[in-house]
Formats: C-alpha cells, structure tokens, sequence
C-alpha cells in the first residue's frame, strides 16, 4: 500500500526519522483501512499560534489544539461527484501541532514519536470518515486507534 503524503514542516524541527515514522504508520492504516493504491494527504506541522488561527478561523474555537484534519472528499451542497475518473483519490489534510504534541507526550509519558504517530493516525481516521462526536462512535474509533497503533508496534508505552 502506498499513499501518496505531501509532508509541510513549518517548524523545521522535525527529522527524517520522524516523518518516516509517520509515512510508515500512515500507509500502515491506509493497508488497514483498505485505502485506494496512490491516495494523497498532506500532513503540516506547524506552531501552537498557527494551529490556533486555524482552529480559529475554522471551527470558531480560539485556542490551540494539537491536530485538525480537512477531509476533501466530503460531498458539500451544491456538488457533484466525479465518479470512473482515473484520478488519485485525495484524501485531505491534516495539521498538526509539535509544541502540544512535545506538551502531551510529556503529559502521557510517552515518547515524541508515539505522539506524533498516534496524532497522525487520529487526524488520517477523520479523514476516512471516523468521528468521536458521540460515544459509540468514539469508542470504535479509538479502539481502531489503539489496534493499529499496537499492530504497527507503536503502543503506549
């Protein structure tokens, strides 16, 4: 499986190992979650105050948060699906904080890495349509969270 990630560090503080961790867990779930070959997402990480605007500017919440995701393909009103179009399926993008990701793994007591990887697959299953809106729903997402996390060798530590 292979997914297409356009990786955006704002911060310029992140490493090769890092973002290969991620692209390994995101492709990992993309396997799992039986994601189309060539899909594409984009992961940016970014500062407190940047994820702040965003969140902000988007979800009227003026407060830091530590990952967003924007899902392209959900259908708003007025719009028309393309459908038998041999064109990569285009996921979405997810941004995520490394100054609340540094804070919680901190927090969590466990490694950056986790952190990271656990934020970007949480972002990625939004993108795939899981939501946490209510219990039930969060309670399948979080286990799905937890299997691949476990399955892909990155469990709480």
């Amino acid at each position: 499986m292979t997914l297409s990630i356009d990786f955006i560090d704002e911060t310029g503080q992140l490493s090769d190992k890092e973002t290969g961790m991620i692209n390994g867990i995101l492709n990992f779930a993309a396997g799992k979650e039986e994601v189309e070959e060539g899909s594409e997402v984009s992961v940016t990480f970014v500062s407190n105050e940047r994820i702040q605007e965003i969140n902000r500017e988007y979800r009227d919440k003026d407060q830091p948060t530590d990952v967003i995701s924007f899902a392209l393909e959900e259908m708003g009103e007025d719009e028309i699906e393309i459908v038998g179009a041999d064109i990569p399926r285009v996921l979405g993008d997810i941004i995520i904080s490394v100054e609340r990701a540094k804070e919680q793994a901190e927090e969590y007591n466990h490694s950056f890495s986790r952190e990271l990887g656990f934020l970007a697959l949480h972002g990625f299953l939004h993108l795939l349509g899981y939501d946490h809106m209510d219990e039930q729903d969060e309670k399948v997402m979080f286990q799905r969270q937890k299997d691949i996390l476990n399955d892909y060798g990155l469990p709480r530590e």
